[in-house]
């Protein structure tokens, strides 16, 4: 906003400025920041921060996040992982394509979209129940990799 529209213009020769005669604008007088939240703002932080306060659930002690890594792949963009002489052909039975999705850096493959109703053999970690029947409804077969 420009400085001709601020509200200091107009209270520019006003002896309090705003702030009243009687209670004088003080610095911060409920304190900075969060303070008074189990105190004087008690009935804020309960009104609009429940469970702002305290603890809640177990703790793991040393957590270490590479036994939960779990990346993921979707059916959908699964055929984009198929080697590219394998994507003009339609279903000879002597070639069938392998899509090992762990070499492409995914573990685990999810059953949202489509997938071309061509034989195809996935490799992975894990499978969702339902990208394991779309895998086999299209003739395919799926295959756990340790």
């Amino acid at each position: 906003m420009v400085t001709r529209l601020r509200k200091t213009r107009k209270l520019r020769g006003k002896v309090t400025f705003g702030h009243g005669r009687i209670i004088k604008h003080r610095k911060h007088p409920g304190g900075r920041g969060n303070a008074g939240g189990q105190h004087h703002h008690r009935i804020h932080f309960d009104k609009f921060h429940p469970g702002y306060f305290g603890k809640k659930g177990m703790r793991y002690l040393h957590y270490t996040k590479n036994k939960y890594h779990n990346p993921i792949v979707n059916l959908d963009r699964l055929w984009s992982l198929v080697p590219d002489q394998f994507k003009d052909l339609k279903s000879p039975e002597d070639k069938v394509p392998i899509i090992d999705v762990v070499q492409h850096g995914y573990y685990k493959v999810l059953g949202k979209g489509v997938i071309p109703k061509v034989p195809v053999i996935v490799k992975a970690k894990f499978f969702s129940r339902i990208a394991e029947k779309k895998i086999k409804e299209a003739g395919g077969a799926c295959v756990l990799v340790a």
